[in-house]
């Protein structure tokens, strides 16, 4: 398998697997596109998040493997208990470290590394959660270019990851999961694009 060469990369806590398989059933992203998830659970728990996804968006869904490409046309989940980090190469890696925002795998540690790998061809989106994870590297994404969308906290289940995301970091795009559905497939065919069509964008606060 090739890197892809683009990336989205999605964080979710509370309220995240229906929300997740939404958002990937909409997209229609291109094939050199790839994806990778982070959604928060339990350490000790059996990885039945991707046969989740798979079953409700109809996708390809994988856990993601050290070493492996964040390869164009799958969705990769973090396993749980690990950190998942994108580097330089667009290779995953793995890593117990300490946990962030109370969580491990975070959705922070794996927004900043792939900021750094992928620059103005990432877009990060942070949809519904119970904590802040996801705000400061949402940050990071556009720090380096990136595009960032939030899904609009009157949508989220639980609306605390949104609100967190956009008083930090602001957002290209705060719209419902369909627009962001369609926002993400114009990304991954032109990802220098103007999404404000979709909606207006939300500045920090």
């Amino acid at each position: 398998m090739r890197p892809a060469a683009r990336a989205i990369v999605i964080g979710a806590s509370a309220g995240g697997p229906p929300a997740l398989g939404r958002l990937l059933a909409a997209l229609d992203p291109e094939p050199d596109v790839g994806i990778a998830v982070v959604n928060h659970v339990g350490a000790d728990g059996p990885d039945l998040l991707p046969a989740i996804l798979a079953r409700l968006s109809g996708r390809a869904v994988i856990l993601a493997q050290e070493r492996c490409p964040l390869a164009g046309g799958l969705v990769h989940v973090a396993p749980s208990g690990y950190h998942l980090e994108v580097g330089r190469d667009r290779c995953f890696s793995l890593s117990v470290d300490p946990r962030v925002c109370y969580s491990r795998p975070a959705i922070d540690v794996l927004f900043a590394s792939a900021a750094e790998a992928y620059g103005d061809a990432l877009a990060g989106v942070v949809l519904t959660g119970a904590s802040s994870d996801g705000a400061e590297g949402l940050k990071r994404i556009r720090e380096l270019g990136g595009r960032a969308l939030v899904q609009e906290p009157s949508e989220a289940e639980v609306d605390t990851m949104p609100l967190a995301a956009l008083q930090r970091a602001g957002a290209d795009l705060c719209a419902p999961l369909a627009v962001l559905a369609e926002a993400l497939t114009a990304f991954g065919r032109n990802p220098r694009g103007d999404l404000s069509g979709h909606l207006r964008p939300r500045m920090a606060e």
